[in-house]
């Protein structure tokens, strides 16, 4: 019992300091992964990959080693991608499908399809989603479910069926894509869109609590990404904390690495942020929404 309690205080230990570091310097953290080459005979499968934040974790995880397995609904990028990065790095294995997260039955095909092209996989990023949403009651109705299915009911269906290769596996790390829109209820375009990755993250947490009752060392990982500046918002106004798509992606994939059970990126300053959003008033958090 005492070596049991040792072991576990050694490694929350030992995890909690990869944490910091992943956070704090993310930058040096990579570099040190990519000397390791520590995505060397891995697999990670990313959804949403054919641009945004989703092609930008392929070309980081890319140069950790990593075999790719990547979807989304653009063939002719994704092909694009794969021609790029099998230049650049000649000896990783990457394999594309097209995907429609909405269509839940293929999005279960898609995964078992990697599943078997590859053996194995390490690590499912849920990443795929849409951005759009609309003030409640001005009409919009049908945008809004749309993005309600996608961005919670699609990212459903991608966390069931990683976590039924998982389990078979006895192993594996599945990644969500959240939001620090997650964090409060905001308003105008964002109360959709917020409330599905708010959703998300609680589906992950339920997830990684049933890990922990039932003992399977499936780890579980929710990513709170701030203002990451994209090709998907490129033409959006400045905003508070923002940062480009390599930074932003950097992030998020030291973070992952680190195999943190949350993590709010970049860690400064959404952390601090972050906490700062549970417990502002609602017309303070209204100004950096």
């Amino acid at each position: 019992m005492r070596n049991t309690l040792v072991n576990f205080v050694t490694d929350t230990a030992k995890k909690g300091k990869a944490h910091a570091y992943s956070a704090l310097q993310p930058e040096r953290y990579l570099v040190g992964l990519e000397k390791q080459q520590a995505g060397k005979d891995k697999t990670i499968l990313i959804t949403g990959a054919s641009s945004g934040l989703g092609e930008n974790m392929a070309r980081q995880f890319a140069k950790l080693g990593y075999n790719l397995a990547i979807c989304a609904r653009r063939e002719s990028r994704l092909e694009q991608l794969k021609g790029d990065l099998n230049e650049q790095y000649p000896d990783i294995r990457i394999e594309y499908r097209t995907l429609d997260v909405a269509d839940y039955k293929a999005v279960f095909e898609v995964f078992q399809a990697f599943a078997k092209d590859f053996g194995s996989i390490d690590k499912v990023v849920v990443n795929a989603g849409v951005g759009e949403s609309r003030r409640i009651g001005k009409g919009r109705f049908e945008t809004n479910r749309r993005t309600a299915e996608i961005n919670f009911v699609g990212a459903l269906a991608q966390c069931e069926a990683a976590m039924q290769i998982f389990r078979a596996q006895n192993s594996g790390q599945l990644v969500v894509i959240s939001s620090m829109s997650a964090m409060r209820g905001l308003p105008r375009h964002m109360t959709t869109y917020g409330a599905c990755k708010a959703g998300l993250a609680y589906l992950a947490e339920g997830i990684r609590a049933d890990m922990i009752l039932t003992k399977l060392p499936i780890k579980i990982s929710t990513i709170y990404p701030g203002y990451i500046r994209t090709e998907i918002n490129t033409n959006a106004k400045p905003l508070p904390f923002e940062v480009d798509a390599d930074t932003g992606s950097r992030a998020i994939v030291a973070a992952i690495e680190s195999e943190v059970e949350e993590a709010c990126v970049p860690s400064v300053p959404w952390s601090l942020v972050g906490q700062m959003m549970k417990h502002l008033p609602l017309p303070l958090v209204n100004k950096i929404s």
